[in-house]
């Protein structure tokens, strides 16, 4: 049964990318005689023309991170796993690979803005100001959610801060092999990828653990782990891009695709079966009601936010041509929705009420991952192992190109200008992460709890109602061209019903708390930012028909 679902979504997702990918070509009139902006505009350290397999493991990795793992799992568990896999793929190739695709044409005909300034010259300067902060707040929460789960799971599984440690290094040297020593990408491929396995097998013989760091922050491992990532974080995010960016993220890439791979033969030919309930309630105790919080809690699986930032903020800057568009926006979107399906799958292969499910998400995704790879002769614990390294490299992925992203936002707020405006960007940038780790935040029968679940509900509607806000810019783009907007207006109204509808949720559970305020502040902005749209598209059509009229 598994493998039949999993090839049924394969087969689907594979001719929405013929089809449906080819109609957006179509539309956005997509020609390679249209100069992209890493050519226009090259500058060496963000601008840069970048090989189609390079830049599509940059993209992949970084909207990737926990979001396709993290969120079908908690969503399956709570509600079953066939609505999940029902919105993930829907959502996949109408709403996700739709915002993905239409946010990086965008960018690149617009010379690389962020979404933010596009709306700037489309809508209002209030829009514009509006955006630029609900775009940081975001990334702010994707920091926090996204560093506590890299701390945590090098603190349940030392091999993978080993791996993970082990595979920066060899990111860096990669990236100077083929920048300074011009080595050709293919032998670069054959001499590193392995390399990246073999530092499975490393992390294995020297795991990191707390009597291997020098020092802890007030004898607490996973605050000291947080406080070592947010530093890597900030030296990851000034330096250029192809120096750890983007060889970490090719190389990075290999790891899910190879998760993906053995995923597929397990799933095949390992005849698991699906124990898990099939739909579970309309209305779970701890997460509220299917309608909306599924929308928002499955996030970068089906549809996100993020990925409109990373698409117009490092992605457009290094297309080498435009039909790179379909395969790097679309495609990447449609192999998350892969990899969410397998997510999804490490919960149905489990019975309801086993201990396992109560464990963090990504342990759940790397028990599925290692029963997947024992059909390939691969030992359990090596597979568990691979499968948390693999999210891990993702997490870390994101960590950094999140902090660089919201680093440009900062300073485009501010505009700021020289070569001193990164590091004290950046810097503020990380101070509210940095400000998480040393406060205990709790859940609504007073319990602590770690910081990525108190955060994720609050994280999934503001993330996913910036999907909602990015589609509304591209709206309001296409609308001023004179273009048919309907695949783009059903997707943006449902994302913003459903987000919206979420956030009202989330602050008559939380009220006059942390999540309840910042998700009043954030409703306010996203219906501040609706109503500037309405006014550009409807008031100034119904003014300009009447002075005709005139």
């Amino acid at each position: 049964m598994l493998a039949v679902i999993f090839v049924g979504a394969g087969i689907l997702f594979v001719l929405a990318y013929m089809w449906y990918g080819k109609f957006l070509d179509r539309h956005f009139m997509i020609d390679n005689q249209n100069p992209t902006p890493s050519h226009s505009d090259y500058d060496g350290v963000d601008r840069v023309p970048t090989k189609t397999p390079v830049l599509l493991g940059h993209h992949f990795s970084s909207i990737a991170g926990a979001g396709p793992v993290v969120g079908p799992i908690i969503a399956a568990v709570a509600f079953g796993w066939v609505p999940a896999l029902i919105w993930i793929v829907i959502g996949s190739i109408f709403v996700g690979g739709v915002h993905d695709y239409s946010a990086l044409v965008a960018s690149i005909r617009h010379k690389a803005r962020s979404v933010a300034e596009i709306a700037n010259e489309y809508m209002t300067p209030l829009a514009y100001r509006l955006f630029l902060a609900f775009i940081w707040l975001t990334m702010i929460y994707i920091l926090i959610v996204f560093v506590d789960l890299t701390a945590t799971t090098f603190v349940s599984s030392p091999e993978v801060a080993t791996s993970s440690t082990f595979f920066i290094i060899l990111a860096i040297v990669f990236g100077f092999f083929l920048t300074k020593f011009k080595m050709p990408l293919g032998w670069g491929s054959l001499l590193f990828v392995p390399l990246i396995f073999a530092g499975i097998w490393i992390g294995y013989k020297i795991p990191i653990t707390s009597e291997e760091l020098p020092f802890l922050i007030s004898g607490n491992i996973d605050r000291t782990w947080t406080v070592l990532l947010l530093v890597y974080a900030f030296f990851a995010a000034i330096s250029p891009v192809w120096a750890l960016l983007q060889p970490r993220d090719y190389l990075s890439s290999f790891l899910l695709y190879s998760c993906i791979l053995a995923s597929f033969i397990g799933i095949l030919f390992g005849g698991f079966e699906i124990n898990y309930p099939a739909f579970t309630t309309w209305s779970d105790i701890d997460r509220g009601t299917l309608f909306p919080i599924l929308f928002i809690t499955i996030a970068c699986g089906a549809c996100s936010g993020f990925h409109s930032i990373v698409a117009s903020g490092t992605t457009s800057k290094q297309l080498n041509k435009e039909t790179d568009v379909r395969k790097i926006g679309y495609g990447a979107m449609l192999i998350e929705g892969m990899v969410a399906i397998i997510s999804l799958f490490a919960v149905a292969m489990v019975v309801k009420g086993d201990g396992l499910l109560g464990r963090p998400p990504l342990e759940v995704f790397g028990a599925g991952i290692g029963s997947f790879m024992t059909v390939i002769g691969i030992p359990v614990e090596y597979g568990h192992t691979f499968g948390v390294l693999a999210v891990s490299t993702f997490l870390l992925t994101t960590l950094d190109t999140g902090t660089r992203l919201a680093r440009y936002i900062f300073e485009e707020f501010f505009n700021l200008k020289g070569q001193q405006s990164r590091y004290w960007a950046t810097l503020a940038t990380l101070v509210p992460p940095l400000i998480f780790t040393f406060i205990t935040l709790y859940d609504t029968s007073g319990n602590p709890i770690p910081a990525w679940k108190a955060v994720w509900p609050v994280f999934g509607a503001t993330n996913q109602l910036l999907a909602a806000l990015a589609l509304l810019v591209v709206f309001v783009w296409q609308r001023k061209k004179g273009k048919n907007v309907n695949f783009i207006a059903i997707p943006m109204g449902f994302m913003l019903v459903m987000t919206l509808w979420a956030l009202v949720q989330l602050i008559y559970q939380s009220g006059f708390t942390a999540i309840g305020i910042i998700s009043t502040f954030l409703l306010v902005l996203a219906l501040i930012l609706v109503f500037e749209a309405y006014k550009i598209i409807f008031l100034n059509k119904k003014m300009e028909t009447a002075s005709t009229n005139v």
